[in-house]
């Protein structure tokens, strides 16, 4: 499991991180540093979707953890990204609220999907 974790992870972590490499050297700073970030979030969902894998547990189960996986490490990305202006505790509960509508919105589509496609 931890194999396909880093395999699902690693190879969009890999490409995202190459393409923020050439921005790097290509003197767009800014565009690197966004692309790196997205490379970062990207690569923790891709490893985590093994959670889904997993066939002893229920669904419900494999959906929290998974919440709990995206909570610790998406999350913080997200606030120490540069993304978005924190001048509050409100300003992160704010960035919280959005995390979360934004994961239930994707995991209701991919639910949907998994049943149109049996996956």
């Amino acid at each position: 499991m931890i194999t396909q974790a880093l395999l699902r992870g690693g190879i969009p972590l890999i490409i995202l991180g190459g393409i923020a490499f050439l921005l790097y050297f290509q003197g767009e700073y800014g565009d690197a540093k966004g692309t790196f970030v997205a490379s970062l979030i990207a690569f923790f969902v891709g490893a985590a979707t093994v959670i889904y894998d997993i066939d002893h547990w229920s669904f419900t189960k494999q959906s929290g953890v998974h919440f709990l996986i995206m909570l610790i490490t998406v999350y913080p990305i997200l606030l120490l990204s540069g993304w978005f202006t924190i001048t509050s505790i409100l300003d992160a509960f704010i960035i919280f609220l959005l995390f979360v509508s934004v994961g239930v919105v994707i995991w209701m589509v991919m639910c949907i999907l998994a049943k149109i496609f049996s996956w």
